[in-house]
């Protein structure tokens, strides 16, 4: 039995139930009222194309929910007064995806993201950036495990090519630092020394 909906304008006294209400921005909210207020499960479709459908909670979105933005940007997780914090996945118009954990509506914590082009990262985050201990993966088979900040390789960390040679030392700013450089066979071949390059 579907649920019997009213429409609701602003202002008036609220009784719990079902209802609708358009905004003068023309925002429309479709959904659950309780305590005189949204409050429950429902839809907000946005004047600018956008949509939310998940929790409320006193007129702000809370808990779990599906925003959906212009573009084909979509976020499912979970919410706090309407920002992303906690757990959840976003998927970016060009096809990137991250799964993990959120603050403040930035990836923040321990998280997971992919690329289009095959790209991998899977590690800490902080404030959006890489940061902290984590794997970088591209898709020549170069991979990097080490240490991040604010998006960069920095600090000690070991980068392994697809036929296993590797550089392990110390990274700053993405750049090789002081690190030495091993064939396949774990012979060194030459090391890096202030970002100077040393051949043995």
């Amino acid at each position: 039995m579907s649920k019997k909906k009213e429409v609701i304008s602003l202002g008036e006294e609220l009784s719990d139930g079902f209802g609708e209400l358009t905004f003068p921005n023309g925002d429309k909210y479709e959904g659950e009222w309780k305590d005189g207020g949204i409050n429950g499960q429902g839809t907000m479709s946005f004047e600018n194309g956008g949509r939310y459908m998940g929790e409320w909670k006193n007129g702000k979105i809370n808990g779990r929910g599906i925003l959906t933005l212009p573009g084909w940007e979509m976020y499912e997780g979970e919410f706090q007064d309407g920002i992303q914090n906690g757990h959840g996945t976003y998927t970016s118009p060009c096809g990137a995806r991250y799964e993990g954990e959120f603050k403040n509506d930035l990836f923040e914590g321990q998280g997971t993201k992919t690329w289009s082009n095959g790209e991998i990262y899977v590690g800490e985050w902080k404030g959006g950036f890489f940061h902290g201990q984590g794997t970088y993966i591209l898709p020549d088979g170069l991979k990097y495990v080490g240490e991040f900040k604010n998006g960069l390789l920095d600090g000690k960390g070991t980068m392994t090519n697809e036929i296993g040679c590797k550089y392990l030392g110390e990274w700053k700013k993405s750049q090789i630092w002081n690190s030495s450089y091993y064939d396949k066979n774990g012979n060194i071949i030459g090391k890096f020394v202030n970002g100077e390059w040393i051949k043995q």
